[in-house]
Formats: C-alpha cells, sequence, structure tokens
C-alpha cells in the first residue's frame, strides 16, 4: 500500500491546506469545535464555505464564532454522557459530510469514570466518539462521501491498549498511560470504520495535530510541562520551536476532513500533513518532547485485530448486548437506537 504525502509542510495552516477549495453545501461536524484546534478548523472549513455544527458541552462558548461565520451552528453535546451523545444523533437531520472527532481530555491526575463504569479519557476521547458516528452511520451514508477524521495523537506510541484491564480497575492508573491508550483507541476506532462502512463510502482517518498551545493541557504538571518545553522553571509559558501555532496544529485533520487530494484514503494515521511510517513492534519513543520523532504510528495502533475487539468492546458497552460474532459487518446503529 503507497504512503500517501501532500504537497503540505508541517507548518501549513488550516487554511492553507483548504485553498481553493470549495466546501459550500457541506455539512461538517466538529466535536470540541469552540476552542482551541477545534475553533482554527472551523474557521477553515466554514471559511471555505462548509457549514459547521459545533458540538460543544456549552454552546453559548461558540457565540463569537457563530458571529465570525453565521452559516455556523452550535449544538450541546457531552462526550462522556451517552444520553447527550444519543440525543445530539436522534436531533441531526440530513446528511453530514463530515464528523471530525476533535475533543478531548488529557491526563487526568486522578482517576475518574463515566456513569458506565468507564475510565474518563477512554470515555471522552473514545467512547463518546464511538456512539457519535455510529449513531451518525447513516447520515455519513447518505452523504455518499462521507468522511471521519479521529484526532488522535503522537502519545498513541507510548501504549497499546489494554484490553486485560482498560478501565484501570487494577492496574495503578497512570495519566500518561491512560492518555496514551485513549489515544491509540481513536485510532483504532478509524481501523475500525474502515473495515466496515467502505462500501458505503465512508472513510475514515486519524491524526496527531502536533504540540500547540491550547486548554488541553489544563491538567499538566510543571514537570510534564517543562518535559515539553512550555515551561521553564520559573512557571513560564515558553513556545519553543517544535511548537505549533494553533492554525498550523488544526492543518492535519482539516487536511483529512475537505481536501480533494484524501479522497478515497481510508483507514490510515497522519502527522505533519503527510501519512505515517509504521514502526513495527515496540515503538521505544517518547510521544511529545523537543527530541520527540513525528511522523511514526506504532503498530498496535492501526491492529485490525485490535480494532475489530475494541469495536464489539465498545458496541456492548453503548447498546447493553452481548457483543455479536459477525463483528466485521455490523453497524450500531440498531443497538444503539435500542438504548
Amino acid at each position: 500500500m503507497t504512503r500517501v504525502t501532500t504537497p503540505f509542510t508541517a507548518r501549513a495552516t488550516a487554511a492553507e491546506v483548504l485553498a481553493g477549495v470549495d466546501l459550500t453545501g457541506r455539512r461538517i461536524i466538529v466535536t470540541g469545535g469552540a476552542s482551541g484546534l477545534g475553533a482554527e478548523t472551523v474557521r477553515a472549513l466554514a471559511g471555505a464555505g462548509a457549514r459547521v455544527t459545533i458540538a460543544t458541552r456549552d454552546p453559548s462558548t461558540a457565540e463569537a464564532i457563530m458571529e465570525e461565520f453565521p452559516q455556523t451552528e452550535a449544538v450541546a453535546l457531552d462526550l462522556a454522557d451517552l444520553e447527550s451523545v444519543r440525543a445530539f444523533c436522534q436531533a441531526w437531520d440530513g446528511p453530514a459530510d463530515a464528523v471530525i472527532a476533535n475533543a478531548g481530555v488529557m491526563m487526568l491526575p486522578e482517576r475518574r469514570i463515566n456513569a458506565l463504569g468507564w475510565e474518563m479519557q477512554l470515555a471522552t476521547n473514545y467512547l463518546g466518539h464511538f456512539a457519535l458516528v455510529t449513531g451518525l452511520h447513516e447520515a455519513l451514508r447518505s452523504a455518499e462521501r462521507g468522511r471521519v477524521v479521529v484526532v488522535s495523537s503522537g502519545a498513541q506510541l507510548l501504549a497499546d491498549f489494554d484490553f486485560d484491564d482498560p478501565q484501570f480497575e487494577r492496574r495503578a492508573y497512570d495519566p500518561v498511560t491512560a492518555y496514551a491508550q485513549s489515544k491509540t483507541a481513536d485510532v483504532l476506532l478509524a481501523v475500525g470504520i474502515s473495515r466496515r462502512w467502505a462500501a458505503d463510502g465512508i472513510t475514515a482517518n486519524a491524526c496527531a495535530p502536533g504540540l500547540a498551545h491550547t486548554n488541553l493541557s489544563r491538567y499538566l504538571d510543571a514537570a510534564t510541562l517543562q518535559m515539553l518545553g512550555a515551561q521553564d522553571t520559573h512557571g513560564n509559558r515558553l513556545t519553543p520551536p517544535h511548537f505549533k501555532t494553533p492554525e498550523q496544529a488544526a492543518a492535519t485533520t482539516t487536511l483529512l476532513a475537505a481536501s480533494p487530494l484524501l479522497e478515497g484514503v481510508t483507514g490510515r494515521y497522519f502527522e505533519e500533513n503527510q501519512e505515517a511510517k509504521v514502526i513495527q513492534g515496540d515503538p521505544g519513543i517518547l510521544a511529545g518532547g523537543p527530541d520527540a520523532t513525528t511522523g511514526f504510528v506504532a503498530e498496535w495502533s492501526l491492529d485490525p485485530a485490535a480494532a475489530d475487539r475494541l469495536w464489539e468492546h465498545a458496541l456492548t458497552a453503548i447498546s447493553g448486548t452481548e457483543p455479536s460474532p459477525s463483528g466485521h459487518h455490523i453497524t450500531a446503529a440498531p443497538c444503539w437506537n435500542g438504548i
């Protein structure tokens, strides 16, 4: 399989990757689109003519973007609450040309769980988005060339998905490992979609945006911020050369969501506006620091068997039923509607 490359550098902005692209009439959902990288993704898509729905816990936080781009709207969505996700899906009417799974939480200092007993990073970053895209399967299919973009992270290099204890019920909770596992799960979500919905004309890819100053880092302690080069020993914020602006960090997401260069591409992982290279075996790489190696994806993050197993695990969680043995071709919509 030929590795996908594009003419855009790692420093291209979200607006630049869509230069000359007309998205008039396209309907796109961006979770967490009211702030940070999600907001820059919304601005680029709306600037190219798309009708963007900003899915956020507090729609009032999107008022500035809606004033800037009148064709945008904000709708309440709490990914950690499956009732909220179900309500969003039931209220959606018509096709969805793209769903961008952008919202997330990072490195919660203490273990927290949602109503289903899922660790909160895994519940928000992965399970909520799984429920969202499966609940919107028909909307994506009816768009004829629907796309799903799952925002992951270079942290997927740090941890495989632990099927024996994904919720840290027996092993000691570690914020970094929990976050990394959720980001590996995000890539596996894109792989799982690509294995099931290709015949519906739906593509799915995952990406890492790179490092940028946003509210996502609000739970990071001083030692981690210093390791990343984002803070000095006196607590002052730094912007080192390996950091991007939010406009640059949103580029790969935007590229996957709307660029004609990615038409038909599915089940892959991108970084720096290029498809990443697969690392065989244990990556053994520190993701995210100033000396980190970018442009790589762990073999475990693209493992089709793990993607299928995780799909069934998530399907069981949102439907309250036992997994189906025919998971390669299952869609969650019937079970989802039965919650």
